[in-house]
């Protein structure tokens, strides 16, 4: 080593939409970075690639409201940096039964944010969607402003794309196996399988669904991320009622509380086609993925056909894509530093828990933040650190169910 095309100030390991986020903040900020990718640039074999994600500052726990408020802010100075759009606004709607405590967290984090909302009841409903959507006479709904539609892939080459004018450099199918302190010089020696060596001053670990896998090759320590294989389904709109459901014309981005716990987006990607899929998945090696076409479709079926009033075909999905989540016991980020040997100079970025796609420029400036300073401002840490498994095996303590389903 010791030459500039070998040398770094930060080196980010997983070029997905977090780390691909990351790499966009720190060379902004006129640091030499370089983003490894394991597979290919932009491959589909993780969390970051499809045709949409949402985005809503709506959740039970109240401490991710900031994140999403920020992030929804720097989703808007990227994409005037870039030229072009990933990120489509619409409403929001939560159902669920009125008695689902993680819906009622939902209207209190709301409140305590300072996030305008509205809550409906069934008739509520009707008259609002124009017959497109019901909901039963025991449920609420809650109707909030800031939803959306991102385009993931469109957007995690947005990133790179800006990074890379930046002067970061990318490199793929770079697996990384080992990194090691340098006892000589300080900073990081970064190895992959294929025999290349990079020095980073810094390191930020954001590997996705190999993110456990490489800290255990790394440190021997197990982090409790459990990789799931989750299916996407699309669902065909019947004949002659396609505007009700396109992207523009009022019909919300939504999750459904409760079981099954579903989440959907309008129709945009696929004309004629809505995204409508269970919030779970199949624990799994993501080196030795099954590749199945998921699970709970019975009642799957059965909701699509109680709320949208049979104007969707839902004998079977139109086409199915599958997905990797990253799950940590309580559904929460892990952001923080490796500790032991590496102390402040390794930072871990995972376990986003089929959540976290829609905070990436957030999360990004975090752990850009982490790497370079050793803190982040205007977010509290504490429910994103490594150690509250050590106190607690299940992690944050919550008043309510987890949403995501384990089969």
């Amino acid at each position: 080593m010791g030459s500039k095309a070998t040398e770094f100030d930060i080196i980010v390991i997983g070029a997905g939409i977090m780390g691909s986020s990351t790499a966009y903040h720190t060379a902004k900020r006129g640091l030499r970075t370089l983003l490894l990718e394991q597979f290919d640039l932009l491959h589909q074999l993780g969390s970051s690639h499809g045709e949409s994600r949402t985005i809503r500052t709506t959740y039970p726990e109240d401490y991710y409201a900031d994140i999403v408020f920020e992030a929804s802010k720097l989703w808007r100075e990227a994409e005037s940096e870039a030229g072009y759009r990933v990120y489509t606004s619409t409403p929001h709607l939560d159902m669920g039964p009125a008695n689902d405590a993680s819906l009622r967290s939902l209207i209190a984090s709301c409140r305590k944010n300072s996030i305008s909302f509205r809550i409906l009841d069934h008739r509520d409903v009707a008259n609002r969607f124009s017959g497109r959507l019901s909901i039963p006479e025991d449920w609420i709904a809650v109707s909030t402003e800031l939803g959306g539609v991102i385009k993931p892939t469109k957007a995690v080459s947005m990133f790179q794309a800006l990074a890379f004018r930046r002067g970061a450099v990318l490199k793929d199918n770079m697996e990384v196996k080992d990194i090691k302190r340098d006892e000589v010089r300080g900073g990081m020696v970064v190895y992959t399988s294929r025999g290349d060596e990079f020095w980073g001053r810094k390191c930020v670990v954001t590997a996705g669904a190999w993110t456990k896998k490489l800290v255990h090759s790394v440190t021997g320590h197990e982090l409790p991320i459990q990789p799931l294989e989750t299916a996407v389904y699309y669902w065909r709109i019947k004949e002659g009622h396609e505007e009700k459901y396109a992207i523009g014309g009022g019909f919300p981005t939504f999750a459904s509380y409760g079981q099954p716990y579903l989440y959907g987006t309008p129709s945009l990607e696929f004309p004629g086609l809505v995204k409508i899929a269970v919030h779970g998945g199949i624990p799994c090696d993501p080196d030795k993925r099954p590749w199945t076409a998921g699970t709970g479709m019975a009642s799957l079926k059965e909701w699509i056909e109680g709320r949208f009033l049979g104007l969707l075909d839902c004998s079977t999905p139109a086409t199915t894509q599958s997905c990797m989540y990253s799950m940590t016991p309580d559904e929460d980020f892990v952001l923080d530093f490796l500790g032991g040997e590496f102390g402040k100079d390794v930072v871990i970025g995972g376990g986003f828990s089929g959540h976290g796609f829609k905070m990436s420029p957030a999360i990004g400036r975090i752990l850009a933040d982490l790497v370079l300073t050793g803190r982040a401002d205007g977010v509290e840490l504490k429910h994103f650190r490594i150690g509250r498994f050590d106190e607690n095996p299940k992690g944050n303590i919550k008043e309510f169910a987890d949403q995501v389903g384990f089969n």
